[in-house]
């Protein structure tokens, strides 16, 4: 059994993962620590495991073998570094953190330490996402030219948002550093790492970070990238598009179909079958512990994607494109 520290509930996920860990037969909930005393109490009772007031108490606990972090994003650097010289396996929300120096930071103390790390990136390993994949990597749409995919909702519009959601100071961002991290791991995943980012972010209900953006991906060899993010559209589908030399690639929209018309295959419209999801980003990091194997996919991925965040809130500020060569690691 892997003895699990649920260390914070800041993050709205953080319940789902409360849920993964019960409901996973290999996993139980040992202790829980939060940075606001008040909230931690009330999940100490809900979930029945005893709250620790010191985080480093949680960490320094010889019944705790890994620890789940949904703490602000501001401050997952510096607990996740404490967690991995603590021995701790470590699962966490995405983003791993702000910038790819604090990313540096914790996967050396994660390597020093030897604990597997993983990064919910959910849509990864979604059901839609498989044969899109395999359609590309076969190359059925040919050398691809554009990837866009699409993700919005009406949290801020409705209210239905937590309002440290629109922290700057918490989150290092709004909109796309949050729901946009779907779409940017996508494009990542399917056209690769780009040459240079330019965003553009829309303050549409006045909060102090962005509620409506887009960042476009440019490429070497003339492909572009475009990921769409927002808090204040109702009844916005989740899309993607795949454009390439030989074919078109169509997900989502009004149906929740994979379409594709492609010169590699019938030459016609065809709708692609879609099967089953593969086990979570959690049950994943699990696996890794048990088997002492690591998500190396994942955490690439997950840095990667800090990357293209930080890239894209440097070309607001500074009103330009950023090559991610002047990131600094």
């Amino acid at each position: 059994m892997i003895r699990i520290g649920m260390i914070s509930y800041w993050h709205v996920h953080a319940e789902d993962y409360t849920r993964e860990v019960l409901n996973h037969p290999d996993t139980e909930i040992v202790a829980i620590w939060d940075e606001i005393p008040e909230r931690g109490k009330a999940m100490s009772e809900k979930y029945d495991a005893p709250f620790i007031e010191s985080l480093d108490e949680l960490l320094g606990r010889d019944d705790i073998d890994a620890v789940v972090i949904d703490t602000p994003t501001n401050v997952h650097r510096d607990v996740m570094v404490k967690a991995a010289q603590a021995g701790k396996h470590i699962f966490t929300e995405k983003v791993v953190a702000p910038t790819l120096k604090e990313v540096n930071e914790i996967y050396e103390a994660v390597k020093k330490a030897g604990v597997t790390l993983s990064v919910s990136l959910p849509r990864l390993y979604d059901n839609y996402t498989q044969p899109i994949r395999k359609l590309v990597e076969e190359g059925s749409l040919g050398r691809l030219t554009q990837a866009r995919v699409r993700l919005s909702h009406n949290g801020a519009t409705a209210d239905w948002l937590p309002a440290h959601f629109y922290s700057k100071e918490q989150c290092a961002g709004g909109a796309l550093i949050d729901l946009g991290c779907h779409p940017m791991y996508l494009v990542r995943l399917f056209l690769g790492l780009p040459q240079s980012v330019f965003a553009s972010y829309g303050y549409v209900t006045g909060k102090e970070v962005e509620d409506n953006a887009v960042s476009i991906l440019s490429y070497e060899n003339g492909a572009i990238g475009i990921v769409e993010a927002g808090f204040v559209n109702s009844h916005s589908p989740f899309s993607i598009e795949i454009h390439g030399t030989e074919g078109t690639l169509f997900y989502g929209f009004q149906n929740g179909t994979l379409k594709v018309r492609s010169n590699q295959l019938s030459g016609e419209w065809e709708e692609i079958a879609i099967g089953d999801r593969l086990p979570t980003a959690y049950q994943q990091w699990v696996s890794h512990i048990q088997n002492g194997t690591k998500p190396d996919e994942n955490v690439a991925l997950a840095a990667d994607l800090t990357r293209l965040m930080e890239a894209s809130n440097r070309s607001v500020t500074e009103g330009r494109s950023i090559r991610l060569s002047e990131l600094q690691a």
